[in-house]
């Protein structure tokens, strides 16, 4: 999957004989030099990385139906009744926390309504709009309008029509595919059935049925192209130049729309560059190689390292990133889709608090929380294990992949008041087993969330400069 971290690797090492293009008389006398090409084709890695690992996720979730991890078609919405496990690998760093909802919706013939039942007070959801630019553009849930019952409407970028009365907010996509991400929070096991009963509660409709009025002409047939982890490492730059046409250029976006426009990426601009000498090829691919290594070289130091993690305020609107580029693919690659900071915060770790490389083949670790010291949220918090390579849910025997606040009344504390939380391949045995989070016999990734992280001290917020900071995980043996 292109969205594996080691797949994403991949992306930028383009075979010398790759397809990449097939320049026009005009094209050919204007194509920038091989120094030049590579510099913009390092700029324009990093610029598109959200857009194709985004179009890479849609194709497999709404477009292939024999993709393994095919969710329903465009403007349907997909309830899934369970929590994400290690069988599910589309996306990196998935959230075990709350049994997701998805649509995909296709916007360019008309504005889809989504509505949402009245849902207890006690209970946290939210829904996430996030666009083909990866720009989270606003949300629905418990901290954004509350737990009452309401329709909302998302319009497309160009979209110009009237507000219907009843519609409580407009949002709009600046991109013409668009995600709306749907998190139920699920209380334990035994609180599945009441989960599926508020996911029956989400509706979505086109406009024109909400209305209750014919539908426009339906927009034109798409042919996606199919997208693997093969063709990625050839064709990043053809699934660009396709993902760019659903998403006009915004005001922050002319300087690196007309550099990509010069080696034919963009709208109008679709060409097959294969004809291009192979030193334009090799310089391309360069120039690629070079922009994935600055995204992961600034995703391993991303925000403010506290006692071993990293604590930043990375996914937004496109306010947020004001154009710039890597901090975008840095928020994609360290986990697409993630919340706004307001809405969830994540202090991520690779290290124990001296720095070194969590292994779970190595060490077995502890994380201590001192009595009353317990991640501050209004919802509630979570810490979830990964796999340290694939950022992917690990296969254990206790079928175990988070320990959350739910979770609390099960466990037991230390004399003191404080918690402390196992983390390590085995168990550490029967009386332990509550605090224990199963961990990989490999490098280990882990991951603290915070939902609707308090305002008022002691705060995470805002992220990395908070009254509230994450204690180091200590190497126990």
């Amino acid at each position: 999957m292109l969205t594996k971290r080691d797949l994403l690797r991949s992306t930028a090492v383009i075979a010398a004989s790759a397809a990449i293009a097939r320049p026009s008389l005009l094209m050919a006398q204007s194509y920038p030099g091989i120094i030049e090409a590579k510099d913009i084709a390092e700029e324009g890695f990093i610029y598109g990385l959200p857009l194709v690992m985004n179009y890479a996720i849609m194709y497999e979730y709404a477009v292939d139906r024999n993709s393994g991890q095919f969710k329903a078609p465009f403007n349907q919405i997909k309830n899934e009744p369970n929590v994400f496990t290690y069988k599910d690998t589309a996306i990196v760093t998935p959230n075990s926390d709350t049994p997701y909802s998805f649509v995909w919706m296709d916007l360019r013939a008309e504005p889809v309504v989504l509505s949402v039942p009245a849902i207890d007070p006690k209970r946290y959801y939210s829904v996430m709009l996030c666009d083909g630019n990866t720009y989270n553009y606003g949300y629905i849930g418990t901290r954004a309008t509350g737990n009452e019952p309401g329709d909302y409407m998302v319009v497309g970028p160009e979209w110009e029509g009237d507000t219907p009365a009843g519609i409580k907010q407009v949002f709009r996509s600046s991109t013409q595919f668009s995600l709306a991400g749907y998190r139920t929070q699920l209380f334990g096991p035994d609180d599945l059935d009441n989960v599926k009963k508020v996911q029956a509660g989400y509706k979505v409709q086109m406009l024109s049925a909400y209305l209750k009025q014919t539908p426009p002409p339906a927009a034109p047939a798409i042919e996606f192209p199919k997208i693997d982890k093969e063709l990625v490492k050839t064709n990043f730059l053809d699934y660009l130049d396709f993902a760019l046409q659903f998403a006009p250029a915004q005001g922050n976006e002319k300087e690196i729309r007309a550099k990509l426009a010069r080696i034919g990426v963009g709208p109008g601009k679709t060409l097959n560059f294969k004809d291009l000498p192979l030193e334009h090829k090799l310089e391309l691919g360069l120039g690629m190689k070079e922009g994935q290594r600055k995204v992961d070289e600034a995703v391993a130091d991303v925000g403010k390292a506290i006692n071993g993690w990293r604590v930043s305020g990375l996914p937004g609107d496109s306010a947020h990133y004001n154009g710039d580029w890597l901090k975008r693919a840095i928020a994609a690659q360290a986990g697409i889709y993630g919340n706004d900071p307001a809405e969830a915060t994540y202090p991520f770790t690779r290290v124990d608090s001296d720095g070194q490389t969590l292994d779970g083949s190595k060490h077995n670790y502890t994380l201590t929380f001192p009595a009353g010291h317990l991640p501050p949220v209004n919802s509630f918090w979570s810490l979830t294990m990964y796999d340290g390579k694939s950022q992917l849910l690990i296969e254990n025997p206790i079928n175990r992949y988070l320990i959350n606040s739910p979770m609390l009344s099960a466990m037991k504390k230390n004399d003191d008041g404080s918690l402390t939380l196992y983390i390590q391949k085995d168990s550490p045995g029967a009386d332990k087993e509550a605090n224990w989070l199963p961990a990989p016999n490999d490098t280990i990734y882990l991951v603290m969330r915070l939902y609707w992280p308090k305002t008022e001290a002691p705060s995470i917020l805002p992220p990395g400069q908070g009254t509230w900071q994450p204690p180091g995980i200590i190497v126990a043996g």
